[in-house]
């Protein structure tokens, strides 16, 4: 009997092109995806004027996953109050693929400051594993309390 097989797709990463920022409000707009990032959606406006102001900015670090030919979400670095944090977001179509670790393995090699951070909420397992095989480690030293609106949420950090 011959088992399914995954195929991992091919990833890369580039710069933010303007047909993505539409991709990027459906994906934001999921339903599920919202909920498991813990992050409410934007309505098409806020997506563009958001995008806008990230592409603005040379200081942040911004771009468009590519999977297969296809994008699949999108991957940025930033500074925040003496950190230098992460962010992603997959699309739901393109979960449990392997695409989340090839794209911020692709983007640990572009983005060189450390320790680097990421905040994730404690049920988005997916994403804790994504950030686990790609070397980050829990830091529990920062981590806070859950939020006044009951979001409990992770650190995780990369050292070197």
């Amino acid at each position: 009997m011959s088992g399914l097989r995954t195929v991992t797709p091919a990833v890369s990463l580039r710069s933010v092109e303007d047909e993505d920022i539409e991709v990027f409000f459906e994906q934001e707009a999921d339903p599920l995806a919202a909920e498991m990032a813990a992050f409410p959606s934007r309505d098409r406006e806020q997506v563009a004027a958001h995008w806008a102001k990230l592409r603005g900015d040379d200081t942040l670090w911004t771009r468009t996953i590519v999977a297969d030919g296809e994008v699949a979400g999108n991957i940025g670095s930033w500074p925040d109050n003496g950190q230098q944090l992460l962010g992603y977001w997959i699309g739901r179509e393109f979960w449990g693929r392997g695409i989340a670790t090839q794209a911020l393995a692709l983007m640990l090699d572009d983005v060189s400051v450390r320790p680097l951070h990421a905040h994730v909420v404690a049920h988005n397992l997916g994403s804790i594993r994504v950030l686990e095989k790609c070397g980050f480690r829990r830091d529990l030293v920062g981590e806070a309390p859950a939020s006044e609106d009951g979001i409990d949420e992770l650190i995780y950090v990369l050292d070197a």
